[in-house]
């Protein structure tokens, strides 16, 4: 049996915008939102932070942002690495 609070199918999840936050209501199934609390749970963050992410990214708002985090996700990907450590003096010259 489920827990009473993985029994609702809606979901609201707060969305950034200029003026702070709105709120957007979500109609999934009761089953995949249960997973993904518990994905989210393991991951460290919550449903509504990855929501929130993934819109972010579709919406393209954080264009210079999302192109960097593209860039590190498929150099690490790719196991690219610069072959040695840089020191602080080295980094901030």
């Amino acid at each position: 049996m489920r827990p009473p609070w993985a029994r609702g199918l809606r979901y609201t999840v707060p969305v950034r915008k200029k003026s702070g936050m709105s709120n957007l209501t979500l109609v999934v199934d009761a089953e995949l939102l249960l997973r993904a609390r518990k994905r989210a749970l393991a991951q460290g963050t919550s449903v509504n932070a990855l929501v929130r992410a993934c819109l972010e990214s579709y919406a393209g708002r954080d264009g210079a942002g999302a192109a960097m985090r593209a860039f590190i996700d498929r150099a690490a990907a790719a196991g690219a690495r610069s072959g040695r450590d840089w020191t602080r003096e080295e980094l901030h010259a």
